[in-house]
């Protein structure tokens, strides 16, 4: 199928393979008939927008030999009297014809129009933003028209963002997207919706503080920027939560891809703690959410291994101090199984020793005992998922205590990876998202994911907590070069 990308480095392909579009003027054409979504362009506009001011006296033959040379190109097997049908004349110009899917900004323009309930609304927005691979028409950027273009898809970029991470915070998934609401506050700080949300985010997690530091940094912007304080609606929000009553949202339940990887049925989690009023607590949480239901409780480590061969849980909440055989020593033997679960492990204050070993260990997350159940659902959700959760204050703490702290058995030996892993390893290590890292790498979300899980087999671990540590632990990455998030 012939494809175009424009979010990212321009290029048409077919069935994956790209094709030779020519010179940067040529291109150009091509690039201008895809930003005109189907309509068509008179030859004249085209003179005008590829040479500012100062066209050649041949333009329209030179307009005529790029159109011909393209046609070539997208369509090699075409006769040679056979009228075009994808670089079309439609006078007074030409004109691009493709289905929308054919064309990643189209494509993407789409989704970001959907509406609905928040999980599909945070499905089509993954879709979307997934779409990126780069800035949008970068190598024109010195034609009015290409930055005029790059500028729409770039605030509709901002808005997806904005939606998915609203559609989030519906489906309960706050504490998972503070990270990246952080950075896009960070990076746009004029825009209202993004300290709304980053607000929220912290809110929602229990840091009522931190969402109140957020929306003072907000004000701080605006007043320096634009002499402005904030809007009515940030001042309300602000004000609901000094008084505590911001509003909780309802539930909804999380798309089938996301809450039930099992083939449909919800995600089974085990309790292992030897304090009764927690077991109590952690299971009505896990009876209350859609999506999840308790697999079993039990009292101690020997308990917890027994329990997971038995009842064959999805994610297991282990406590990391119990008698007989403590969480840590029994999350060893439980992720030394075949195909074993997640395992997240439950803290009250936990020594760095322990916890910096349970890392190692390859464990899928840290939350505390005393967490809200909206951050225990979310660590859950982001186990079963095949991500970790961790505090990235706890991370960043333990890496700086045991940075070069080796191991005869681990971590394993770096020697061995090409560049292209080594460089994927440190993204990683900075605690950088598969889409994030697909950003920087100009790759395909589905193909960060696909050589993250590679490089975890190479290097015989269990998930991307154990790639943070052998990347500190072997000097790959040092504890000055954790980015900020």
């Amino acid at each position: 199928m012939l494809t175009f990308t424009a979010l990212g480095p321009f290029q048409a392909w077919t069935d994956g393979d790209p094709l030779d579009l020519g010179g940067q003027r040529q291109r150009a054409v091509l690039a201008r008939l895809l930003v005109a979504h189907g309509h068509a362009v008179p030859v004249s506009t085209l003179i005008d927008e590829l040479w500012p001011g100062n066209p050649p006296a041949q333009a329209l033959s030179t307009i005529q030999g790029y159109v011909s040379r393209l046609r070539r190109a997208l369509e090699p097997g075409r006769a040679p009297r056979e009228e075009a049908a994808v670089l079309v004349s439609a006078a007074p110009g030409y004109a691009l014809r493709a289905r929308p899917e054919q064309v990643d900004s189209w494509w993407f323009q789409s989704l970001v129009k959907t509406d609905g309930p928040a999980a599909e609304v945070w499905a089509a927005m993954e879709s979307a933003l997934g779409l990126w691979r780069g800035p949008a028409l970068a190598e024109f950027a010195e034609l009015h028209w290409a930055a005029t273009e790059a500028a729409r898809l770039e605030e509709l970029r901002l808005i997806a963002v904005e939606r998915r991470a609203d559609a989030g915070l519906a489906m309960g998934r706050a504490t998972a997207l503070v990270a990246d609401l952080e950075a896009h506050a960070a990076g746009h700080p004029l825009r209202e919706e993004a300290w709304r949300l980053l607000a929220l985010a912290l809110y929602r997690t229990g840091r009522q503080g931190d969402a109140l530091g957020a929306l003072r940094r907000a004000r701080t912007a605006w007043r320096e920027e634009l002499g402005l304080d904030l809007t009515g609606a940030l001042r309300r929000l602000e004000s609901d939560m000094l008084a505590q009553r911001v509003q909780e949202p309802q539930r909804v339940q999380e798309p089938p891809a996301t809450a039930r990887p099992g083939g449909g049925r919800p995600l089974r989690v085990l309790v292992a703690d030897d304090q009764a009023l927690v077991r109590a607590g952690l299971k009505v949480v896990l009876s209350a959410e859609a999506g999840l239901e308790p697999a079993g409780e039990v009292t101690n480590g020997e308990e917890a291994i027994a329990a997971v061969r038995a009842t064959r849980p999805d994610v297991v909440l282990l406590d990391i101090q119990m008698p007989h055989l403590d969480g840590l020593a029994a999350a060893r033997r439980i992720l030394a199984d075949e195909n074993p679960p997640k395992v997240i492990m439950m803290t009250t204050f936990g020594s760095d020793e322990n916890l910096y070993a349970a890392l190692r260990a390859g464990v899928s997350g840290f939350v505390l005992k005393t967490s809200p159940p909206e951050q225990l659902v979310a660590a859950i959700r982001a186990a079963a998922a095949g991500d970790a959760l961790i505090d990235p204050a706890v991370t960043t703490r333990l890496i700086s205590g045991f940075a070069g702290r080796m191991d005869p058995g681990t971590p394993p030996a770096l020697a061995g990876l090409s560049e292209a892993r080594l460089d994927l390893l440190k993204l990683v290590a900075r605690g950088l998202t598969n889409r994030q890292i697909g950003q920087t790498l100009s790759l395909p979300e589905p193909e960060v994911a696909e050589a993250v899980r590679l490089l975890l087999d190479h290097l015989g671990l269990f998930g991307r907590a154990q790639l943070v540590v052998a990347a500190y632990e072997s000097g790959l990455v040092t504890p000055g070069a954790v980015a900020t998030r």
